[in-house]
């Protein structure tokens, strides 16, 4: 297996990739919009607001809602309510949920970011130590292809079946399409499974999705053993946490990730999986810089609400091309699909 690096460095938002084997593996997102507060790897002062010994968990104000989420282990056992620490984010925070984090120490004040996370570049670089990163314009279209692929539900195996990855409240279901095997049923359904297996892990990083995740295997008698050392090696990058059960006899296998990203659908989309007007006006800032190229003028016409959000966001399109474009509201223009064309008016806008 080998591992490539990009970084694609937008208006206002840069995005890095992790390729594995040629096909996108994670995705880093920072927006200058964010909050720098709660990515992994940032430390805050903490007060204990709340303990829950049956839950083995402490729920913490940090600052912003919702609470964070200590697990009580170790020290963490002794804390009381009230009491002032300093963590480490673990996991970023996910819709309705608070960060997960970690004990540090004792701390003082009122609750505060202390520390940032590393550098995007420095934490994209920590998933291929040494590997080169590409940036330009082969990054962003690497970037492209990753943003599209963690959005998508259904994607195809290298045998000709497909995998259905769906997130629920309570799990991710993970559907096995055997597709138009030829040959040996049971053998077909085993290479399908393998597959699977291997593109399920890839597929759940680059998605940012952990927790419980059942898969509903193709075929039936299923070669457990076989399955099982496919998935040690296929979901080994995200050790310590992963567990596997046994695969039952409906042929659903139940697995356990650990949570270290927040999932990339619920950064992109509505809670209704539609691309929010925020990540709908960086892709229209990212489109008005790659048509205006070396030195044309550009007119953008979008969907009003998306154009509000990108006027809030234009001055980081304007640190890269000046002003050399103009985004006007118009109700034609369809949500996903922006009007851009020439700006040939001779108006400075």
């Amino acid at each position: 297996m080998s591992r490539r690096l990009f970084l694609d460095m937008g208006p206002g938002e840069a995005r890095g990739v992790v390729a594995l084997d040629g096909r996108p593996e994670r995705l880093l997102i920072e927006r200058a919009t964010d909050g720098p507060g709660h990515r992994p790897g940032a430390r805050l002062a903490a007060r204990v607001r709340r303990v829950e010994k049956p839950l083995a968990t402490a729920f913490l104000d940090t600052g912003s809602a919702p609470d964070a989420v200590l697990p009580l282990v170790g020290e963490a056992v002794r804390l009381t309510e009230g009491a002032r620490i300093e963590v480490e984010v673990v996991s970023p925070p996910r819709r309705g949920k608070g960060a997960v984090v970690r004990l540090v120490g004792p701390a003082e004040g009122e609750p505060r970011l202390l520390a940032p996370s590393a550098p995007l570049l420095e934490r994209l670089q920590a998933f291929a130590p040494g590997a080169d990163v590409t940036r330009g314009g082969p990054a962003r279209a690497a970037a492209e292809v990753a943003e599209a692929a963690a959005l998508a539900a259904v994607h195809p195996l290298p045998s000709g079946g497909s995998i259905s990855i769906e997130p629920t409240r309570a799990l991710v279901a993970i559907d096995v399409d055997l597709g138009p095997a030829a040959g040996d049923p049971r053998r077909a359904a085993l290479r399908a499974n393998r597959e699977a297996i291997v593109e399920a892990a890839r597929l759940l990083r680059l998605k940012g999705l952990g927790g419980p995740v059942v898969f509903d295997l193709a075929g039936k008698g299923h070669d457990g053993e076989t399955l099982k050392q496919a998935a040690a090696a296929a979901f080994a990058p995200d050790q310590p946490g992963a567990a596997f059960g046994p695969i039952t006899r409906f042929g659903l296998w139940p697995l356990v990730l650990p949570h270290r990203a927040a999932p990339t659908a619920e950064f992109l989309c509505t809670p209704a999986g539609e691309p929010t007007d925020e990540t709908l006006a960086f892709r229209l800032l990212r489109e008005i810089e790659a048509a205006a190229g070396p030195g044309l003028r550009v007119e953008a016409r979008a969907a009003p609400e998306v154009a509000a959000a990108a006027a809030g966001l234009a001055s980081y399109l304007s640190q890269t091309i000046g002003g050399r474009f103009r985004i006007l509201a118009d109700s034609r223009a369809p949500r996903t699909a922006p009007i851009i064309r020439p700006w040939e008016d001779g108006h400075d806008g």
